[in-house]
């Protein structure tokens, strides 16, 4: 018996040429080059990166040329700009009319105040008032009874002169014709100067006395007018013991009680102007050179912002802040109440058309000095950068940056300072 063999499936192979060999090690060859052209740079940027950040632990932004507004965020709180604090005008007993959180008109008594001592010294007033004018109107009567008795005195005067006068023309023209002796003409001579000495003194009297006479009715008159003033002061004092509001609003603490005994200028109650409130805020120390009266601000009720101005900034640092107060503008927001807390933002600059980057850790981790920019290659290279202005939002950069650059704009803890990072996928 025959065993078959494996001859039969034996197959012959051809040699094959020399230009097959070198045709397979060329294909070979161009493989190893393009391997190598997409290998390489690869491995150059690992090789240059130290450090690798994977992409989506990274907050990238793009530089862009925008208008930058300046300002600062805080909180603050809603205060009555009018809070009127009631005091008592006078000691007494006081009776409360209204009582605490009630609505309130302005001119509406709020308390009333019992002094007796107050009202029973306006009635002593008013009498020693109604006395002096009794005694201006008698004062009067007086000075145009004295003004006729002076009048009379120089009529008087006046007659006698005229007698005097027409004597002396009968002595002269008798003494012409050596009727009467030389001695009557003196006498005569001598009457007529005498009655014109005494008409002029009647004069000169009589107006001197008109002059006193007006005098003391001046001080008479002045002395009533003084007093007038005094009873209406005391009028007033106890028209002010009906305690009234000065606004219209709510009445807030009491701070006496129901009949108390209440000394003078003793605290009664406080009552706040609905109508009237500000946004008391307090801001950082830092802040307080660049603030000034007058500038915009925004106060976020819910999600609605209401115009505002900055009317005060304290000129004092209490705890590191400055106390500023901020007014609406265009009306109040509806539904405000007192001690709410309110976001505000103070605008204290705008910069247009300056190169700006989004607010980020970067600032903070890299001092404000270095960022870094993520280029096409996926390789983060570190630039020196200058920061100028700052806003909630953004940050303007001055120097180290141009307009579409992508920055790294989170933390750059993680980078280590170096001067490239790989970015990966």
């Amino acid at each position: 018996m025959k065993i078959a063999d494996t001859s039969a499936q034996d197959v012959t192979i051809e040699k094959g040429s020399s230009r097959t060999r070198w045709m397979l090690a060329a294909g070979a060859a161009l493989v190893l080059v393009l391997i190598a052209v997409w290998a390489v740079p690869a491995v150059q940027r690992w090789a240059s990166s130290s450090v690798t950040v994977p992409l989506d632990r990274l907050r990238i932004a793009t530089a862009e040329v925008d208008d930058l507004v300046r300002d600062v965020s805080v909180q603050g709180r809603v205060v009555a700009a009018v809070a009127p604090t009631l005091f008592a005008p006078a000691e007494g007993i006081i009776t409360l009319q209204v009582e605490a959180g009630a609505e309130v008109t302005r001119g509406q008594v709020l308390a009333v105040l019992e002094s007796p001592e107050l009202q029973n010294r306006l009635q002593q007033e008013q009498s020693t008032r109604d006395s002096l004018a009794v005694e201006l109107d008698r004062q009067r009567i007086e000075a145009k009874q004295q003004a006729l008795d002076n009048q009379r005195q120089v009529d008087q005067a006046r007659v006698t002169l005229t007698a005097a006068d027409r004597e002396h023309r009968r002595a002269v023209s008798a003494s012409e014709i050596e009727a009467i002796s030389q001695v009557d003409f003196e006498r005569a001579r001598d009457d007529l100067e005498t009655a014109r000495l005494s008409h002029k003194h009647a004069v000169e009297d009589a107006a001197l006395d008109d002059e006193r006479l007006a005098f003391e009715l001046q001080t008479r008159e002045l002395q009533l007018d003084r007093q007038a003033l005094l009873v209406q002061d005391l009028e007033r004092q106890v028209a002010d013991l009906e305690m009234k509001s000065p606004v219209s609003g709510i009445v807030g603490n009491l701070l006496v009680d129901q009949k108390a005994n209440v000394n003078r200028n003793q605290a009664v109650m406080a009552v706040v102007d609905l109508t009237a409130f500000e946004v008391e805020a307090q801001v950082p120390e830092s802040y307080a050179d660049d603030l000034g009266i007058g500038m915009p601000a925004e106060v976020l009720l819910g999600n609605r912002p209401f115009d505002g101005t900055l009317v005060s900034v304290s000129p004092e640092v209490v705890d590191n802040q400055v106390t500023t107060r901020v007014r609406f503008e265009g009306g109040m927001p509806p539904g405000l109440r007192q001690n709410q807390r309110l976001t505000t933002r103070i605008l204290m600059e705008t910069r247009q058309n300056v190169l700006t980057l989004p607010r980020g850790q970067f600032l903070d981790t890299g001092g404000g000095r270095v960022a870094y920019v993520l280029g096409d290659d996926g390789i983060a290279r570190r630039v020196p950068i200058e920061v100028g202005a700052r806003s909630l939002a953004a940050v303007e950069i001055t120097a180290g940056l141009a307009a579409g650059d992508r920055v790294v704009v989170s933390s750059i803890d993680g980078f280590r300072g170096a001067d490239t990072v790989r970015v990966t996928n």
